[in-house]
């Protein structure tokens, strides 16, 4: 793999080791597309097949599928002249170290989760002495930035603009992997703890993964089974979100929330923890409805004065939408990533 900078349009590979379209995928997805629309050549490897190439069609980006680290080694010696080598997780930053020593293309990595690469203490150091080997590291907010202990320019995720829903549907949404880190037990504690679903409101679960069944039973525990719909995994989560009339997000370790800023988009009010990525989004909004981590009991009273009144939550809504289009848009995630990548090359 060599550089195209003496060879018409410079060239970014977006590498991800994945079979997968959640946020870090979906992040891709968006940013690739703006990027080519500004005259470079784009290829995505890695993602769920089906998934990435909808989401990339109608633009000029190549696609190239690569699900493990080894066959994500492969499809980069499938790709030449690339200027930029961008990793998203540590195991394409892992692949695309390993490609570094055979070529010119400048690394440049992507930092989307708050904590230092690696679990044990080992993969740590190796990626520590392997650090070198980036031109430079993006993050995706500010408390990203300040969670994994190495030099990093902060560009905030931006997502599409989109039209106002009418926030008329009892339905309260969540949208994340049904993982322990997620806290979607906290929710689930929340919305029992509610009189929404005294209202007519239902709490919409969008995801999967490994606690999907132990929070099924502590809904039943809890006596909230019948207002509370699993939707399992969701390839589309924003065609969900016009029907919706509230989000909430109850992570407290989010390195943004890109499903948070989907949410702003289409002007969804939004119950979140004040923890975060979200303060840096929905928390930049005022009079946003943020409780501390794990506090069940203000997680619902802050759902109970979001159902309480409609124009309420239109009115949070909409100042929720302004500050997207503000503040988190692709385009300007594009201009601040290309700079990025523009000064590596100069």
């Amino acid at each position: 793999m060599t550089s195209s900078t003496d060879s018409g349009a410079k060239h970014v590979v977006h590498l991800t080791c994945s079979a997968a379209f959640a946020g870090v995928e979906r992040y891709v997805s968006l940013l690739a597309p703006r990027q080519a629309d500004r005259g470079w050549r784009v290829t995505v490897i890695g993602g769920a097949t089906e998934p990435m190439k909808q989401s990339l069609g109608g633009s000029d980006v190549r696609f190239l599928p690569a699900e493990t680290l080894r066959s994500a080694r492969a499809a980069l010696r499938l790709v030449s002249r690339a200027d930029i080598v961008n990793t998203h997780m540590s195991n394409a930053d892992l692949a695309g170290i390993m490609a570094s020593v055979r070529s010119d293309s400048h690394l440049v990595s992507t930092r989307h989760f708050a904590a230092p690469r690696g679990r044990s203490r080992p993969i740590r150091a190796a990626f520590s002495m392997a650090r070198r080997r980036f031109a430079a590291q993006i993050s995706i907010s500010h408390f990203v930035a300040g969670s994994i202990g190495e030099p990093s320019s902060v560009v905030h995720t931006g997502v599409t603009d989109a039209a106002a829903g009418a926030c008329g549907r009892r339905i309260v949404l969540m949208a994340q992997r049904l993982e322990p880190e997620k806290a979607t037990d906290v929710a689930i504690a929340s919305w029992a703890a509610s009189r929404a679903r005294d209202e007519g409101w239902e709490l919409h679960i969008a995801g999967d993964g490994s606690e999907r069944e132990r929070l099924q039973r502590q809904a039943a525990a809890l006596g909230v089974r019948d207002s509370v719909r699993f939707l399992g995994h969701q390839e589309n989560v924003r065609a969900l979100m016009p029907d919706a009339g509230v989000f909430l997000a109850p992570t407290a370790r989010e390195g943004l929330g890109l499903s948070v800023l989907e949410a702003m988009a289409c002007a969804l009010p939004v119950v979140a923890s004040a923890s975060g990525g979200h303060a840096e989004t929905i928390g930049s909004v005022e009079g946003a409805l943020l409780f501390q981590p794990d506090d069940v009991r203000g997680a619902a009273r802050l759902l109970d004065i979001a159902v309480a009144n409609a124009e309420s939550r239109r009115r949070y809504g909409l100042r929720a939408q302004r500050a997207q289009r503000e503040r988190f848009t692709v385009r300007a995630q594009a201009d601040a990533t290309l700079a990025v990548y523009e000064g590596c090359l100069s």
